[in-house]
């Protein structure tokens, strides 16, 4: 095609997803055609209304190798369209380097955000040519500014520059106690950068030995001086002159694999004490029970759990989390002697608790913290990524860098959001752009094409039509190459669950509350009078708008339902709520005034540990006597759910569900049968499925339907199935990874 016809049919197709993938063509186009015609065509398209087409012929014009695109897209680094801002930055990555675009990405880095942080990723490769021009115009901006935070960015890029010129001011800012300690933090981290200079040494073992903040940053510096300058992997770890452990053993040097997985937006401990608080989701308790259960190998885990993997292949499980310096410097020592089992380590991220989505400009902490805490554990054979966030992007950089093979977790997000969006009108081609700058919609589904095109194999969700929503939504083939795809449904841990329920059904015959009932018992007794014998209505989550809790209280409150069922929403961090926590909360009291939530039959107890959660969810089931009748519904209103852990966990305790009608619920819901499939997105078809729900609960006179919801999660979606088909994977990979480096000796 043409790249007039290319342009023609992006903004001609039916949706925003097709759209997206259709700019690829016009890349495509762009560099086939090339020229003055090229140029001025995408230029002129940088005003369309179609704010897509806009971004599109952005991306475009990296790919026309003419002087005169340069200097468009470093116009654009100033646009009043700001949302062209990221993706021209994101653009000159692919150009060589131009020293009059220098000051202008330097100011986007100043200015911070998502934007600041595409800007850094460009000037980090370009420092790489040019290392002269980046250093000297990095610290000539830091003459000009005294704000901590615009500082600490740009003494974080100025450590990008490997060359020896950035060292000398980072030595200075370091040692500077007139300088505000988080940019001097900045510095100090990079530092540690910097192995066999004897003057950063000696400043970072100086700064070591003090106490407070910058001490433990010091401390991970030193760490890393310290590093090999290569991490070997289990194989070939006694080839490497790695020294053993205390007993003898070297972590690396065991019978077995080690997998490293990771999410680092929470705070991921083997209690699960902080689910459902931020950001710490299903995917927090999926990766504490996942790695006990793949590490377990025929030695029960703490808490019993009775189902061991019968052909164990992996040996330790290291999980990665955020933490604090000084935790991180704990975790280092940790993962050094321990050879086996399931361990933590703590990725610093030297900034306060941000949002998933607000946290990309902590990319060059996240990557030290991944890197450090691969090395760490002495080999790694295996790195499963599982997100399109900061933490896979910058773990894939690590995994390039240190050699190691990459599974990662294909699934259609953001594309599943952007088409329900779209869908629902609340995305449109007018105010993609303007959604993309909060959202980066367009770097996160380029993001999954590139984790899923580098990854030694892809691991995929259960989909009624997988084929179909991976070509379209997701743009990959997965007929092309089967051999190089696995689908792995999720799993729950069903002991913990059926311990929930034979405390719950033990509590309704009228036994005592066990502790976390007496607590929700506690809770239901702030209710009215009138409204403690009705059934609950549950739903388990994050407070985030994917999640959808404020669209399930406007069903539930606008309408008859208020009179039917008390609505119970667990999760949450109501003593300090993120800024998108703040959002949701806004919404739920716009729709239920807080001072009537009691009154109303609305419960927000903010988020609970997994295993209390358990318990109220397995009381909604059985009632509370006194408190709550028997027979709730439990409610998931996301926008997207790829699988749905907190699904399967109420499905597992015999509960009817609603669920979205797209992604994995729709594998593993029977319609009208073991719940209700909707479009969550829709408030009035929402409100009509779970009140079908309920009323389908009410009307049972038996414990049959309940035994086929917990039967369909026992065949297939439990948590030893799951860890039995990943160590299948893992095992088939390491091993083709092993032909291959033994063909690469040979052919040399």
């Amino acid at each position: 095609m043409g790249i007039q016809t290319s342009l023609d049919a992006i903004h001609e197709a039916d949706r925003l997803v097709d759209s997206m993938r259709l700019a690829d063509d016009l890349a495509l186009d762009a560099a086939r055609t090339g020229g003055a015609r090229t140029i001025r065509v995408l230029r002129g398209a940088l005003g369309s209304p179609d704010q897509l087409v806009a971004i599109a012929a952005t991306n475009a014009l990296a790919q026309v190798f003419d002087e005169q695109a340069d200097v468009v897209l470093s116009d654009l680094l100033s646009s009043d369209r700001t949302f062209l801002r990221e993706h021209a930055a994101s653009a000159l990555s692919q150009r060589l380097p131009r020293y009059d675009t220098v000051g202008r990405l330097i100011g986007l880095v100043v200015a911070g955000g998502f934007t600041g942080m595409v800007a850094q990723r460009t000037l980090e490769q370009w420092s790489s040519a040019a290392p002269a021009v980046v250093g000297v115009a990095l610290e000539g901006a830091l003459i000009g500014v005294h704000e901590p935070d615009a500082r600490y960015r740009l003494v974080e890029t100025l450590g990008l520059v490997r060359a020896r010129i950035a060292s000398r001011p980072l030595l200075t800012i370091a040692r500077d106690r007139g300088e505000d300690e988080h940019v001097r933090v900045a510095a100090v981290s990079a530092l540690g950068q910097r192995r066999g200079d004897q003057a950063v040494a000696t400043v970072v073992h100086e700064l070591a030995r003090h106490d407070g903040y910058l001490g433990d940053v010091a401390r991970l510096s030193a760490i890393d001086l310290s590093a090999p300058d290569e991490v070997p992997d289990g194989d070939r770890v006694h080839d490497r002159g790695v020294e053993d452990g205390p007993d003898g053993d070297h972590p690396a040097g065991r019978d077995g694999l080690t997998i490293a997985q990771l999410f680092l937006h929470a705070d991921i401990d083997a209690g699960l004490t902080h689910a459902g608080s931020g950001d710490n989701g299903g995917i927090a308790t999926l990766l504490v029970r996942l790695g006990d259960a793949l590490a377990a190998g025929g030695v029960l885990p703490a808490g019993g759990a009775s189902h061991v993997l019968d052909d164990p292949r992996v040996a330790r499980v290291v999980t990665l989390s955020r933490g604090s310096a000084d935790a991180a410097v704990a975790s280092v020592h940790d993962l050094a002697t321990r050879a086996s089992g399931h361990v933590y380590g703590r990725v610093p991220l030297l900034s306060d608790p941000v949002s998933s989505a607000t946290a990309w400009p902590l990319r060059v902490a996240a990557r030290r913290g991944i890197r450090r805490v691969l090395r760490a554990a002495g080999g790694v054979d295996l790195l499963h990524l599982r997100m399109a966030d900061v933490g896979s992007l910058a773990a894939a950089d690590v995994a390039r860098e240190l050699d190691i093979p990459v599974v990662f977790t294909v699934a259609p997000d953001p594309h599943a959001v952007i088409q329900s969006l779209d869908l629902s009108g609340a995305l449109t081609r007018e105010t993609f752009g303007d959604v993309d700058e909060v959202e980066h919609f367009w770097f996160r589904t380029r993001l999954v094409q590139q984790l899923a095109s580098n990854a030694s194999h892809t691991v995929l969700f259960p989909r009624p039509e997988l084929e179909r929503d991976m070509r379209e939504l997701v743009g990959i083939d997965v007929t092309s190459h089967p051999e190089r795809h696995t689908i792995v449904p999720e799993g729950i841990d069903l002991d913990v669950v059926d311990r929930s329920v034979a405390e719950a059904a033990e509590h309704a015959a009228g036994l005592p509350a066990t502790p976390p009932l007496a607590e929700l018992c506690a809770l239901l007794e702030t209710l009215p009078p009138e409204r403690r014998g009705l059934p609950l209505l549950v739903s388990v989550g994050r407070l985030h708008r994917v999640k959808g809790m404020a669209t399930i209280v406007e069903a539930w409150a606008d309408g008859p339902l208020r009179d039917r069922a008390n609505l119970l929403l667990i999760g949450g961090d109501l003593e300090h709520p993120s800024a998108d926590e703040r959002e949701q909360l806004d919404l739920i009291d716009a729709i239920v005034p807080a001072d009537r939530h009691r009154a109303s039959g609305l419960l927000l107890p903010g988020h609970r540990p997994n295993d209390t959660v358990a318990r109220w969810v397995a009381a909604a089931r059985f009632g509370l006597p006194g408190l709550a009748a028997p027979r709730g519904v439990y409610v998931c209103g996301s926008l997207k759910e790829e699988f749905g852990i907190a699904l399967l966990e109420a499905m597992g305790s015999g509960l009817l569900v609603v669920a979205p009608q797209g992604g994995g619920p729709s594998t593993y819901v029977r319609q009208g049968d073991t719940g209700w499939l909707t479009r969550t997105w829709d408030v009035d078809a929402l409100r009509q499925a779970m009140g079908e729900a309920l009323t389908a609960a009410s009307l049972e006179t038996t414990e049959a339907r309940a035994a086929r919801s917990r039967d369909t999660v026992e065949r297939s979606f439990t948590i030893q199935a799951m860890a039995r088909s990943l160590s299948g994977v893992y095992d088939t990979v390491h091993h083709d990874e092993l032909e291959q480096r033994e063909w690469s000796v040979s052919a040399r």
